[in-house]
């Protein structure tokens, strides 16, 4: 048995690989890196009632993973790029041996995955942290639950410049309510449910423009999105706009926040 170990910067996740297939998934929350992996590793064993003795090998990616020197309780520990990482967990969550992924966490990366080279096409410092941080100096919050609360009353015309503010029509394939100019508008009556929503949904559509260049470069029309940010409802619902105006499908795949961590354990039974 192998375990998969992504250790981001705020939640670690890890999975238990056995002959190629994902059996168990889990994630912790730590202050360190440190404490962050031997956290999950001890979760997993624990959790599972796994013998010691029956994991061969641990794979560690992320941006903790330079953290950690040497080996995890006397077990072979591999360090894993986070792009090859990320580029084999969308290849196995996908099905498929050609894919675009856009994985969002506290920024965003996207990948070129093939059968045999993954590349890094791009990405963005913009991702969860963003909304996370301007969150907590205009709304006063930091936890995404409250954010998420707020946004869900939200009203995008109270923030943002939308075409109809401009013209009144719609124009060519965009519709009037289609963002003219994020946060361009604010008016004095805009509640902090406004701007929640109004910071959820600029965050979203620079990633889904991004996404919509890259496959586009790629000659893709179709995007895996994956990461602790592919789960945002409202998110989605930004994704799924932008899907519809530029003919992209963005594919959620089921336990997409641990499609890193899959790719490094992934990775580990490539290299047995």
């Amino acid at each position: 048995m192998i375990i998969g170990i992504d250790i981001g910067s705020t939640t670690t996740k890890a999975v238990l690989v056995e002959q190629g297939t994902v059996i168990q998934r889990i994630k912790t929350r730590a202050i360190d890196a440190v404490t962050s992996a031997t956290g999950a590793f001890g979760k997993m064993v624990l959790e599972n009632n796994i013998p010691m003795s029956e994991i061969t090998r641990i794979a560690i990616t992320g941006v903790g993973a330079s953290k950690i020197k040497g080996s995890i309780f006397g077990i072979p520990t591999e360090k894993v790029d986070e792009f090859t990482a990320i580029g084999k967990g969308g290849m196995f969550q996908s099905g498929r041996d050609n894919i675009i992924i856009t994985n969002i966490g506290t920024g965003t990366v996207i990948i070129e995955a093939r059968k045999n080279e993954i590349n890094h096409v791009g990405g963005s410092g913009v991702g969860g942290g963003t909304i996370l941080g301007l969150s907590k100096k205009l709304l006063q919050s930091t936890t995404f639950s409250d954010i998420m609360d707020m946004a869900a009353t939200g009203s995008l015309n109270q923030v943002d410049l939308l075409l109809e503010d401009i013209i009144g029509t719609d124009l060519s394939f965009l519709s009037r309510e289609a963002t003219a100019a994020n946060f361009g508008k604010m008016l004095d009556s805009a509640k902090n449910e406004d701007i929640a929503r109004a910071i959820i949904n600029m965050v979203y559509q620079v990633i889904g423009m991004l996404s919509v260049f890259a496959a586009r470069s790629k000659d893709s029309d179709c995007v895996l999105v994956t990461g602790s940010g592919s789960d945002n409802a409202i998110g989605k619902k930004t994704l799924e706009e932008i899907a519809r105006m530029y003919q992209i499908h963005f594919e959620f795949p089921a336990g997409a926040e641990y499609t890193t961590a899959i790719g490094a354990g992934l990775s580990a039974v490539d290299a047995l």
